[in-house]
């Protein structure tokens, strides 16, 4: 973690922008024949001067000796072999997966998406549907058998017969028979699985009819009832009282709750009456704080009465549900935020559902294009020809062992894909592969080609992005060099300061022995009884004033452990009780504990001058000054050893003032 976040902020500090153009950004300097080119500078000298960039001589001279520095220690570790540690490999791997998911997305239609979703967040719309169970890892001839009762029940509703009647007797919702159908208001974003129904009941008119649309689930016949603004949340607190079996029961329960009400009205106080009555025992001693809801969470008179209350602090007459009777008391209100303020939040939402399979097909789309993507038909033809349904659909089914060349994908005049890849991929993909059983053989293939050619084309465009994109090659190079250094640091630097421990005692004796001092001191004996027994407390008191501490517990200790005293040194300052007894002999004040019957002071028993720490006292500070040491040692070795070129020219040219 800790070099994680090293290299992370030492990467951002310095990044760069590459150019592939030598003319026109010529080489600053070089650390052993490798260049660094002016663009690169350029960026970190902003970066991290910001308004003090002024481009002076000095101020570019003082900012590339520390860039060259860096350069220095970032070849040290290339010498050292560390870009070969698997570890380290796997780490840059990891982050170039990670850097390149935002470059393998369309964002311009991610952010259609996401501007789309917020719009149909505005509304809230109320629907009634139709729905016929067909999941999408049903077979073949279960989803078709779906498919055509979802259109018998359509050429119903055509020819007059009402939804509500076709829901109840054809319905595979279990709630149709006694809603009609009727699901009330819903908003978006549907979950997972439901864009398309999400998309079909947002775009018609009130009383329009749409479907059947395919969702994850099976299929919906959808009348859109009517729209309204959306509700957003509410924030709410309630009082409950629980239906029981028997008529009787219950009218004396809404008798009760009723009284809850009446007193509420008259100026009683919410919290004791939710305390005494309310019999959500969860948050009843809470004020019955609910919390934030939206719609279709709870009941729909529950929802309908708490989104009525016009202000906050308002509550409810009693509104009765299968639970109970409850009384509503609006907390706050929160309508659907401004667009910026959760585009964010909404974007990653919209990330990780399926929709973005759209965004995703227009980025390979694009990358085919660009590449000048070719594919070969008659070869993939060829191939599904010479498979036999029963044995390809099943786990028999393995690759040619003659490994076919024969090209069925290519990416320009470059990167060629064939047979023998495809099969591979059908290898891997078994699971897919066998899935297929009862589909036509031609079905199953093209699903897997289509995935295959997906798969390929994003990987090539991952492996094309260091081409394509200057500030991707910069982003991976600066963090490849962050990493480096970190463990370049860590060897040479940081783990033998901790290490050498002989080395670090030679060199606070040499440079730091009188650099770290402490204050004034105060030796306090910090005494506490077991007893709050003030006649006890004046005793231990007067003995302390005038012996030291040990021969006041062999004193009060004869019979029991009675009192305990405590040794401790306070540097001046650091004790805001002695802030002003900062002198020998000085006791504060007695504090008694009536709950644990217990009493305690301090006395100070003497004040030492200011002195020097030890290297004990001082270690954290001495070791880092020590690795501060080793650091500037180890930099005037590789000042040595590598041959540093600065193109004076190219320098000056910079200045600017």
């Amino acid at each position: 973690m800790i070099k994680q976040l090293f290299a992370t902020a030492f990467f951002l500090a310095i990044l760069a922008t590459a150019s592939s153009g030598q003319g026109s950004d010529p080489t600053l300097f070089t650390v052993q024949n490798v260049p660094v080119h002016v663009s690169e500078f350029n960026y970190i000298y902003n970066k991290n001067n910001q308004d003090k960039a002024d481009y002076s001589e000095q101020s570019l001279r003082d900012y590339l000796d520390l860039y060259v520095k860096f350069k220095l220690k970032v070849q040290k570790a290339r010498d050292m072999r560390l870009d070969t540690l698997s570890a380290l490999r796997s780490e840059l791997e990891g982050y170039r997966r990670q850097l390149a998911k935002s470059y393998l997305e369309d964002k311009e239609v991610t952010d259609k998406l996401v501007r789309e979703t917020f719009d149909r967040m505005q509304q809230d719309v109320d629907i009634s549907h139709v729905f016929i169970a067909a999941d999408r890892n049903a077979k073949p001839a279960d989803t078709l058998r779906a498919y055509n009762r979802a259109q018998n029940a359509l050429k119903l509703l055509q020819k007059g017969t009402s939804l509500e009647q076709v829901a109840a007797d054809s319905s595979d919702d279990k709630t149709a028979k006694e809603n009609k159908g009727n699901l009330g208001y819903i908003t978006a974003m549907l979950p997972d699985g439901y864009y398309a129904l999400e998309k079909a009941i947002y775009s018609v008119k009130p009383g329009g009819l749409v479907g059947p649309v395919r969702s994850g689930a099976g299929y919906h016949l959808v009348r859109v009832n009517g729209f309204r603004p959306a509700r957003g949340e509410m924030e709410v607190a309630q009082i409950l009282v629980r239906k029981l079996e028997g008529a009787g029961k219950n009218a004396a329960q809404k008798q009760r709750i009723d009284s809850v009400y009446t007193a509420l009205r008259a100026g009683g106080k919410w919290d004791e009456l939710c305390a005494k009555y309310s019999e959500d025992k969860t948050n009843a001693g809470k004020g019955g704080y609910i919390g934030f809801f939206g719609i279709n969470r709870y009941q729909r008179n529950f929802e309908d009465a708490a989104f009525a209350l016009e202000k906050d602090g308002e509550f409810s007459a009693p509104v009765e549900t299968t639970l109970g009777w409850h009384i509503i008391k609006r907390v706050s209100r929160r309508p659907i935020g401004a667009f910026d303020a959760i585009k964010r939040a909404l974007t990653d939402r919209v990330k990780r559902d399926s929709r973005s399979e759209i965004a995703k097909q227009s980025m390979i789309s694009r990358i085919k294009k660009d590449a000048g993507f070719q594919e070969y038909s008659d070869a993939l033809a060829s191939w599904s020809a010479k498979q036999v349904d029963t044995i390809f659909h099943t786990f028999k089914w393995k690759p040619d062992p003659a490994k076919p060349q024969d090209a069925l994908l290519r990416f320009g005049p470059t990167k060629t894909y064939t047979v023998t890849d495809f099969e591979e991929y059908c290898v891997r993909s078994g699971r897919d592969r066998m899935r297929g059983a009862g589909l036509p053989l031609a079905e199953t293939i093209q699903k897997l080609y289509k995935n295959w050619s997906d798969e390929i084309s994003l990987s090539f465009e991952e492996s094309q992005l260091d081409k394509k994109y200057p500030e991707f090659r910069s982003l991976m190079r600066e963090y490849e060099d962050g990493i480096l250094l970190f463990e370049a640091l860590k060897i040479n630097v940081w783990d033998k300061a901790n290490t050498d421990s002989v080395g670090l005692e030679q060199f606070f004796k040499a440079n730091l022995s009188q650099k770290y001092k402490w204050d004034e001191r105060a030796q306090v004996s910090i005494y506490t009884l077991k007893t709050d027994d003030p006649a006890v407390l004046k005793k231990v008191r007067e003995l302390a004033a005038k012996k030291p501490s040990a021969a006041v517990l062999k004193k009060i200790n004869k019979k029991a452990e009675v009192l305990t005293v405590l040794e401790k040194t306070y540097e001046k300052g650091k004790n805001k009780d002695l802030a002003n007894l900062w002198s020998a002999g000085s006791m504060t004040e007695a504090k008694v504990d009536a709950g644990t019957k217990t009493a305690s002071f301090s006395k100070v028993e003497s004040i030492l001058p200011p002195t020097a720490k030890t290297l004990a006292e001082a270690r954290g500070y001495a070791v880092a000054d020590y690795q501060d040491y080793l650091e500037k040692k180890w930099v005037e070795e590789l000042v040595k050893t590598y041959p540093v070129k600065v193109e004076e020219s190219v320098l000056k040219g910079m200045v600017k003032k």
